[in-house]
């Protein structure tokens, strides 16, 4: 295969870039805004990386509006951010090279519920939270829980995950089928909603973890399950992270339905303490979740207190109730902010790797061993039940030194779950941060193909461009 090499994109020209607020604001009026203060929302990142604002920020209502945008925009080399709720990690909503920020979030409804095909449809800008809502008084849910509040349209594009995956999957396992408005303006639609089809191409799975790099989606078709009768959930402590990692595996592999299995160690406990007033026993732990029966949960619940005893875990404390559950989950889910609270005033960059499952308790393990070498504080929580857990090393980003420190660990701890088999990325994506790990990830030829497929669809590159290729 011939290479294809990015070329460097340039910043498109004063002239250019008050050719095309002029025109989109005849279009659209005052949801065209280019104040500062509009921008740096849009170029920001909850992470280190500095804010790339871009030169406008507009609020389609529609597809065709979307549509309309990118025709303007791509008449005129501008390029394109595709912007959900920003709580992305790494980058992806920064704007290198200005250009036009496009805001789903007023396309954020819910266009259809088909209840009997356990399937829905939404715009972009249905965040999970507020889906989940409309859905539970016909006894659905939709299961993926990256933790923050995302939108499904951000959730697609950066192929999300988080703590249902076990057993509901991620993003890539819950969308049927999706509405794109193309880099040419284009809009197609990738599938039926049917449950299968052998009808060409995947394109629905192209779209999905693209990070916005080869169009904007408009539209979603996604899977649905029906609320359990019964969850139980619980906490289990361990006498050290290789003994949770070890019961996690062992769960899994005798067969045990499990719905959630999150890691957190010693340090993330502490924050957890700090963050949210729980008291918990200051040493790694497990938080697990069951769905099924009321009879099954209780099974699963005591089968795997067993397991946990195998491993010198324990006891694990198990409930019904969802007011118990949901202070566990919510101090789970707040875990990045949690982390401000054992070192006030510092920055962190969230980061995350995933390896085979066999290889899960090496990896934690030697990144543990790695932090206490470095002297650092970097806390870690982990989706154990998919092999992929995170970091989030606190520094302070006004001292070289400790930025260098940190960045070389950053650097051991990717190589290291790439020599394990492993991804740099489980569920983050590559945005800007992780884009030269690709290239340690994937052989010339492989990424070779992704640039052939990006150019054949964006030949401008005027689509999210400086995200996972560089250039």
């Amino acid at each position: 295969m011939t290479a294809h090499h990015s070329v460097p994109f340039a910043r498109p020209s004063a002239e250019t870039v008050a050719a095309v607020t002029l025109e989109l604001q005849k279009r659209y009026g005052n949801r065209v805004v280019t104040s500062l203060a509009v921008r740096e929302q849009h170029g920001h990142t909850l992470t280190w990386t500095a804010n790339q604002p871009p030169d406008m920020v507009v609020w389609p209502e529609t597809t065709e509006e979307v549509s309309e945008i990118v025709k303007v925009c791509a008449a005129h080399g501008m390029p394109i951010i595709p912007y959900g709720t920003g709580t992305s990690l790494e980058g992806h909503v920064n704007a290198p090279y200005g250009g036009v920020s496009v805001d789903t979030s007023r396309m954020n409804g819910l266009v259809a519920v088909h209840p009997e095909d356990l399937d829905c449809v939404v715009q972009p800008g249905m965040t999970r939270k507020t889906l989940n809502e409309l859905l539970r008084d016909q006894g659905l849910f939709f299961p993926i829980d990256p933790g923050a509040d995302a939108s499904i349209g951000g959730m697609v594009s950066t192929r999300a995950s988080g703590t249902n995956a076990v057993r509901y999957g991620t993003m890539k396992d819950n969308v049927v089928s999706l509405t794109a408005v193309l880099p040419s303006g284009e809009i197609v639609k990738t599938a039926s909603r049917a449950k299968k089809s052998s009808a060409g191409y995947d394109l629905t799975r192209l779209l999905v973890g693209a990070e916005g790099t080869l169009g904007i989606i408009t539209e979603i078709t996604l899977k649905l399950y029906g609320i359990p009768e019964a969850i139980s959930g619980g906490i289990c402590p361990f006498p050290s992270v290789r003994a949770a990692c070890d019961a996690a595996i062992m769960t899994i592999q005798t067969g045990i339905p499990i719905a959630r299995v999150e890691l957190a160690d010693a340090l993330q406990v502490k924050a957890f303490n700090l963050h949210a007033k729980l008291g918990l026993p200051e040493t790694p732990m497990l938080f697990i979740e069951f769905h099924g029966s009321e009879e099954s949960v209780k099974e699963q619940s005591t089968r795997f207190g067993e397991i946990a005893d195998e491993f010198g875990g324990g006891p694990f404390e198990w409930t019904t109730k969802p007011e118990d559950r949901t202070k566990l989950w919510q101090a789970r889910h707040d875990a990045y902010w949690s982390c401000f609270t054992l070192r006030p005033g510092a920055k962190t960059v969230a980061t995350d790797v995933c390896v085979p499952l066999s290889r899960l308790a090496d990896c934690v393990e030697e990144t543990h061993r790695d932090i206490a070498e470095t002297g650092i504080i970097s806390p870690i929580v982990g989706h154990v039940g998919d092999g992929n857990f995170h970091l989030t090393p606190m520094v302070d980003i006004e001292n070289p030194e400790e930025m260098r420190v940190i960045e070389e660990f950053l650097d051991r701890l990717v190589k290291r779950a790439l020599a394990m088999e492993g991804t740099c990325t489980g569920e983050h994506g590559v945005g800007q941060k992780k884009m030269k790990y690709l290239e340690l990830e994937h052989s010339a030829a492989t990424l070779d193909t992704m640039r052939v497929i990006k150019r054949a669809l964006d030949p401008q590159g005027i689509m999210n461009p400086g995200k996972i290729f560089r250039g």
